[in-house]
């Protein structure tokens, strides 16, 4: 059995991701950006944010395993379905829920560097900076959260939970 207790209200979420729009308008400016949302986690913070940014956007989505069903990482990246632009030459924002060990986020920037992409930027609603195995850190970060489990906003436990409008930490009871 689970149990939720909130930890981020959605006013406070609301609040940051019209900053972080605003912010990485200003950056990109007179620029086009493509926008990748890590699937499926990041579905819902991508659709706020965009929505907050000013200019030339473009979307587009990675479905990247690292988890599956589990509350630890087993630390082997699998992309599962790939972006359908070539990003060479292109700005590429990374568009992720959680920044937690890294490992993820290492592996899909570097693969963004490697096919030539002009800029590889990374925006995160969540880091939990005191997981991190890889030095990683985003561009853009929302709100750090200490090391618990959380779910909500786009964020899930064997996919439940997602479409609460807060992030929770998830206690486990018998």
């Amino acid at each position: 059995m689970e149990n939720i207790k909130v930890l981020i209200p959605e006013n406070v979420i609301k609040k940051r991701v019209a900053a972080l729009g605003k912010s990485i308008s200003e950056y990109y400016a007179d620029e086009r950006v493509y926008a990748v949302c890590i699937l499926k986690g990041a579905a819902v913070f991508m659709t706020d944010l965009v929505r907050q940014m000013q200019g030339d956007v473009v979307m587009d989505f990675m479905t990247v395993s690292s988890y599956g069903n589990a509350t630890e990482s087993s630390g082997n990246i699998e992309v599962k379905t790939d972006v359908s632009f070539d990003c060479k030459d292109k700005n590429v924002l990374i568009v992720e829920d959680i920044i937690d060990t890294g490992n993820t986020l290492y592996y899909i920037k570097d693969l963004f560097e490697k096919r030539g992409a002009a800029s590889v930027k990374i925006c995160t609603l969540i880091d939990k900076p005191s997981r991190r195995q890889k030095d990683v850190n985003a561009d853009w970060k929302g709100i750090d959260v200490p090391d618990t489990f959380i779910v909500g906003y786009g964020l899930d436990y064997a996919q439940k939970y997602r479409n609460i409008p807060f992030i929770g930490e998830l206690e486990f009871t018998d």
